[in-house]
């Protein structure tokens, strides 16, 4: 009997290409690297210019578009304690660009016993020593090395400078020295 004579099949020839075409893929895309993870929003502020610290610790996530639209999202709201009182709001919006952060909101500043918005935060280019938090049209100039390093959030007001505000004024307030008492009698 004569050897048989291989037939060509193009059904198999289809499935073994197939086969070896999605188990190159499968390999390759197990030994590439997997996507280098989003930079955090601390490392993001530098390359704008900004220091670090503009933002408290309690960041859990944000957004950033092509156009510096952002929005970031804190664990709770909180306080830190600069040159004054800082509020942040749970949800942080603005517009980022270089040397600025703009249309901003879920930042407010205590001046006296008033908060106010922060609308606009905006350092010296090249960069300085100096900050400016803008609050509808009063700029306040601030030392930028208190916001180099993130700060951890306090929950409330308490603890602040304020607390015994009152205690502290009145026990420096001078005291009256009279050179005679008058004697009340009463009968």
């Amino acid at each position: 009997m004569a050897p048989s004579i291989p037939r060509f099949d193009l059904g198999r020839a289809i499935f073994s290409f197939l086969v070896i075409t999605l188990s190159v893929s499968t390999i390759q895309a197990l030994s590439e690297d997997p996507a280098s993870p989003l930079p955090s929003v601390y490392e993001i502020l530098p390359k704008y210019g900004l220091p670090s610290g503009l933002l408290p610790d309690s960041v859990v996530s944000y957004t950033l578009d092509d156009d510096g639209n952002f929005a970031v999202s804190l664990a709770k709201p909180c306080y830190i304690q600069f040159d004054y009182l800082v509020y942040y709001a749970e949800k942080i919006t603005g517009k980022l660009s270089y040397g600025s952060i703009t249309n901003l909101e879920g930042i407010k500043v205590q001046k006296l016993f008033l908060w106010l918005d922060v609308d606009k935060i905006e350092v010296d280019l090249p960069p300085a020593d100096s900050i400016y938090f803008h609050v509808g049209f009063i700029n306040k100039k601030l030392d930028v090395d208190q916001f180099e390093t993130v700060h951890s959030c306090r929950d409330g007001v308490s603890g602040t400078p304020c607390k015994g505000f009152w205690k502290r004024a009145i026990e420096v307030l001078p005291v009256p020295v009279m050179k005679e008492t008058p004697l009340l009698i009463t009968e």
